[in-house]
């Protein structure tokens, strides 16, 4: 019994070394969540404003710009997929590649060729160890990405689709990331980038289906404004799809280091448990023998006697 106690004493401790570090782990992301949510408030906006102008001047001109413009019979579409450097976050990373997959199989159904994409080594070793294509990999900078991480990101992406499908460009450009919708809820999405969608919305419709809508004077031209705010929409894009990203993996971490820190506690306190058994079983065993021996040195005496 007393090996059976050493082993459970050797299991407490490993435990509750495990749940210190699944304690750090989780204070840490919790940390980081306050400022990617911060990041990630800032950014929203700015790219909700880009893309209310990008639209205004693709709506308000007759221009046929290649970045707006609807291809009748598109045949190659490229897929961005957006994971995490890192794992310890649960099913994060997972679920982001199981809606590209969806995405891509929608994409192939469809009858068109997916060229991927993949920002994250979660990612990149996914697909990898199924050998599967990828056209462009990124990696390091998941957890805390800045506007050049975008910008570097967004360049083959926008090169790809200026170019013709004959020369490897493609006609579509989508992109998979997971939003962050609290510190519960994080979902994983897939929005298409580009051609850029120019219906507008049905409130948007109701509240300007009575107005005059304005004319608008372009300099140096509609193809010129076009060519400098859209590369700038794809950048900001990816850069609020990259912070959304981000926070959502702080959470799913912090949720994931929670729920290990819990389980420790538990195993501790089965384990702890389980000791004290096994000690009581050696004192009981202990008393037992002493009895005996006094009982078989008592019976020895009155025999002598």
């Amino acid at each position: 019994m007393g090996a059976q106690l050493r082993v459970y004493k050797r299991r407490i401790k490993s435990v509750s070394a495990t749940k210190k570090i699944t304690k750090a782990m989780e204070m840490i992301a919790a940390s980081r969540i306050v400022k990617a949510q911060r990041q990630v408030a800032a950014s929203t906006p700015y790219a909700s404003e880009l893309t209310r102008a990008v639209t205004a001047v693709a709506t308000g001109s007759n221009t046929k710009h290649a970045l707006t413009t609807e291809v009748e019979n598109p045949v190659r579409a490229a897929v961005l997929l957006v994971t995490s450097d890192r794992g310890l976050a649960g099913g994060y990373s997972s679920n982001a590649i199981k809606s590209a997959e969806r995405l891509t199989e929608r994409l192939k159904a469809e009858g068109k060729d997916v060229v991927t994409y993949i920002v994250g080594r979660k990612g990149v070793a996914y697909y990898g160890f199924r050998e599967r294509p990828v056209a462009g990999s990124w990696t390091g900078f998941t957890d805390s990405p800045t506007y050049a991480d975008a910008k570097r990101v967004a360049g083959p992406l926008i090169e790809a689709v200026q170019q013709d499908t004959a020369e490897g460009g493609v006609d579509e450009l989508h992109i998979v990331f997971t939003e962050f919708v609290s510190m519960m809820t994080q979902t994983p999405v897939d929005n298409r980038l580009l051609p850029l969608s120019l219906e507008a919305t049905a409130e948007e419709s109701e509240a300007v289906k009575d107005k005059i809508l304005p004319l608008y004077d372009f300099e140096p031209s509609d193809e010129g404004v076009l060519d400098a705010l859209l590369p700038r929409y794809v950048e900001s894009r990816i850069y609020n799809a990259l912070l959304q990203a981000a926070a959502s993996e702080h959470a799913a971490r912090r949720r994931a280091m929670k729920s290990a820190t819990d389980n420790a506690e538990e195993l501790i306190k089965s384990l702890t448990r389980l000791a004290n058994a096994a000690r009581q079983a050696d004192i009981t065993q202990e008393i037992s023998e002493i009895v005996g021996g006094a009982s078989a040195l008592a019976d020895a005496t009155a025999g002598s006697d």
